[in-house]
């Protein structure tokens, strides 16, 4: 280790170690690659603030009560969250009736929630085939380790270090990158799932003002009594 840094020693070990694995850890750090920046980009996209801002439909309300929500706000309010963009469909279609507004509602929803689990297929698929990878590695790496042995019989333990070390390298890779994938899906299936069911909360809470406001336009003027 003389002249090298504990940096470089342990960059060298590790590079060795790759090299060890055989050819069957490439694809296996391709998917620690893409799983790292997988969870990393959907950590930042899901936070709660950057999908439903708090009181956002409270000041949307406060527009539309005072008679000031303008098309401005409205296109504004689509660009402003996914929230927003779900209500922002609904306050399009505010004079069409209950029934054309809460569909509209729905239907926007749902590609706004197709938005919110992009790249979790492929998160889970890594999941899924990360194990599958490493076991590969363990059945190439015992086929060379039977081929040594063949070729070279069984008298140097040496010969067989090769297969039997790729073998447990990539099994320990692919279960290095399957576990924090998997966690990492459920956690983030988890958040969207919670964050949906708040949107739909707010969605829900929208339509009931517009009812409440239609209701009280609708009834009648009290008259005075003779």
């Amino acid at each position: 280790m003389q002249g090298r840094t504990p940096t470089g020693y342990h960059a060298a070990r590790m590079w060795e170690i790759i090299q060890a694995g055989g050819p069957v850890m490439w694809p296996i750090l391709l998917c620690s690659v893409g799983a790292a920046a997988i969870i990393l980009e959907r950590l930042w996209t899901l936070q709660e603030k950057r999908v439903i801002p708090r009181e956002l439909t409270d000041r949307v309300w406060k527009l539309v009560e005072t008679r000031t929500l303008t098309d401005r706000h409205i296109e504004a309010l689509e660009r402003n969250s996914p929230l927003g963009r779900v209500l922002a469909a609904g306050l399009t279609n505010r004079n069409r009736g209950r029934e054309i507004m809460k569909e509209v509602i729905e239907d926007t929803g749902r590609h706004v929630v197709h938005e919110l689990e992009r790249f979790l297929n492929p998160l889970g698929t890594i999941a899924a085939i990360s194990p599958l990878l490493g076991l590969l590695g363990t059945v190439t790496g015992m086929i060379a380790a039977f081929d040594a042995i063949t070729s070279q019989g069984v008298g140097d333990a040496r010969v067989l270090s090769g297969g039997i070390g790729e073998a447990l390298i990539t099994t320990a890779a692919g279960l290095i990158v399957a576990i924090p994938a998997l966690i990492g899906y459920r956690y983030l299936r988890g958040r969207v799932d919670a964050l949906v069911i708040e949107m739909e909360k707010e969605a829900i809470k929208l339509v009931q003002s517009f009812d409440r406001l239609g209701a009280a336009q609708s009834a009648p003027a009290p008259r005075d009594e003779p």
